[in-house]
């Protein structure tokens, strides 16, 4: 057994998360901690609100609330849908704790005294008509490098280089829309990111072998087009007011204190829980931790780059990232989800229409890992209606209600085994290696191809073996088929757990088993597994474990959710 650390990028308070947002860190996350569990390791899976910025004051300011008020209510917005999604956080806290408070001041301490703290007087975008500075992600303009028009401030979100506001081309206020805006001269302070790039440089290099391709590349374009000073601060009222003398009226920015708001999150967790683990045994001095990324392709530059190099500044052994899972972006009817123009489904919606498990397949079988994915409600149908009703469902229902029709509500005896049932158990043994292999991996699409493989190959032995055909001439063999058929479901229950828990726990109930019996899939032996349900246990066919989709519904669902929207 090891120590598992898996942080989800932090997401925004502001709004509740689309699913974009969940298949691009948050869910996969779940996941992979789900299955480590399963694996008998020790894992520690956090993760937060990100609070602080101009984000938080513009929409308490439009809601007429306090911004700390404003957060809370959206914090636990947040809290609520994760957890109607099933997302099995050991805790989820905000970055706005006092915790998170003291080690971002330890760390700016400790930056500041090795000499990698500097002042500068910057020109910065002032919009008269808001009467405010604005941050960088709030000034939106064209690109100057690949002519995007809704380039952010910090960072074009099209091609992905970090910008400063006043590179826009025609600059405007994200918050009014005026471009009646001037530059005007304020002081910062800025971590010298040129002094750490030898060793971060160095730091990414032995990430090589271990990062994907999404993460690697863009950690490495960073560094060849050559790090520059980063501003850490900013002008406004709601953050960690700067604990330096002169800049005691401005804030930490909002992507200095936030990374930090992992270790934060869990000292948080620890303060309020202090029969639990020390947060020191994960992230300062800590050893045997892995640790593990997630997050949308986006915010790999500051966590490849930004994060690293600020933890290799203070001189501490922080606890740095080991694999940096970036995802791809996930496309809506052809378009972009997008939270501002309210476009797309939101996890809150989401819910409401349909299980959670119904869409964390869909999510998980088409995840955007090496490439953008697209969401149709089309593809969301058909994938519902083939895989879990047509193959899984199907599978559970039809075996289920065979046996108890023809023999009764309990699990028949077992029998010798043929050549058939001999290749059935092979293929499973070989297939559910696969599956394993590629969790281990982070290769979701792929974990869930073999997943699905596992479905088919039981339908496929009830077709071959025809119980309800030999029952008629050979009851006891019928009744080993079925014995076997019945032990795949308990099976499928156990592989499905990460992806769809509350499914997994519906197929154990109708045997009246509990999650507990979610055994560790290491040393999966499947001539062990296919015996584990006792002869003569009784079994409930009750409900279908999915519905089918309508045309329908679909047509209905496109209204709904703005498709025709590009």
């Amino acid at each position: 057994m090891s120590k598992i650390l898996i942080t989800s990028a932090l997401p925004y308070v502001n709004g509740v998360p689309h699913l974009g947002h969940m298949v691009g860190c948050l869910l996969p996350s779940d996941v992979y901690a789900r299955y480590m569990r399963m694996m008998g390791h020790e894992v520690l899976y956090i993760c937060g609100t990100d609070e602080h910025g101009t984000p938080s004051e513009v929409g308490a300011a439009k809601e007429g609330m306090d911004v700390a008020d404003y957060c809370l209510k959206y914090h636990n917005r947040h809290k609520e849908a994760y957890k109607a999604f099933n997302l099995s956080f050991d805790y989820f806290g905000r970055t706005s704790s006092d915790q998170n408070k003291e080690m971002t001041y330890h760390i700016f301490e400790q930056l500041d005294k090795n000499g990698f703290i500097e002042e500068h007087s910057i020109k910065q975008i002032f919009s008269i008509d808001d009467n405010r500075f604005l941050p960088d992600r709030y000034v939106t303009g064209t690109c100057p490098h690949c002519g995007y028009e809704k380039a952010r401030g910090d960072q074009c979100e099209n091609c992905t280089k970090v910008l400063e506001p006043t590179e826009l081309i025609n600059p405007r206020s994200t918050i009014s829309g005026s471009t009646n805006l001037e530059v005007r001269e304020t002081k910062h302070l800025f971590l010298n990111l040129p002094l750490l790039e030898e060793k971060l440089a160095a730091w990414v290099k032995s990430k090589e072998p271990f990062w994907p391709d999404v993460a690697y590349s863009i950690a490495q374009k960073w560094l060849k087009e050559g790090l520059k000073p980063r501003c850490i601060t900013r002008d406004l009222k709601w953050g960690f007011p700067v604990n330096k003398k002169g800049f005691e009226d401005k804030v930490f920015y909002v992507w200095f204190d936030a990374p930090i708001g992992y270790i934060g999150i869990t000292k948080q967790w620890s303060d309020e829980n202090p029969q639990t683990r020390n947060w020191k045994d994960w992230w300062l001095d800590a050893k045997d931790v892995r640790y593990v990324q997630f997050m949308g392709k986006d915010n790999v530059p500051f966590h490849s780059i930004s994060f690293p190099a600020t933890l290799l500044g203070t001189g501490e052994n922080w606890t740095k990232v080991d694999y940096l899972k970036g995802m791809s972006y996930l496309t809506f009817e052809g378009g972009k989800f997008s939270k501002s123009e309210n476009r797309g489904v939101f996890a809150e919606d989401a819910i409401k229409e349909f299980p959670a498990d119904y869409w964390r397949y869909w999510l998980m079988a088409n995840a955007p890992e090496a490439s953008d994915s697209s969401f149709t409600f089309d593809l969301f149908a058909g994938t519902v209606n083939k895989d879990l009703n047509g193959v899984l469902g199907n599978f559970v229902s039809r075996v289920m209600k065979m046996t108890a029709s023809k023999i009764g509500s309990v699990v028949p005896q077992a029998g010798e085994w043929l050549e058939v049932d001999k290749q059935l158990i092979a293929d499973l043994q070989e297939k559910v290696e696969n599956y394993c292999k590629y969790m281990e991996n982070l290769e979701f699409k792929k974990a869930l191809a073999e997943l699905r493989a596992i479905w088919v190959d039981g339908n496929n032995y009830i077709s071959v073996t025809e119980p309800w055909t030999v029952i008629k001439t050979d009851p006891q063999r019928a009744a080993a088929i079925l014995n076997l058929c019945l032990n795949l479901i308990r099976i499928y229950a156990v592989l499905s757990y990460p992806i769809m828990p509350e499914t997994a726990e519906k197929m154990l109930a109708k045997f009246g088993l509990d999650k507990t019996e979610i055994n560790s899939l290491k040393d999966f032996k499947a001539e062990k597994e296919i015996k584990a349900l006792k002869e003569g246990q009784a079994f409930e066919v009750g409900e279908a474990l999915f519905e089918r989709i309508a045309p329908e519904k679909v047509e209905e669902l496109k209204a709904k959710y703005g498709s025709e929207k590009k």
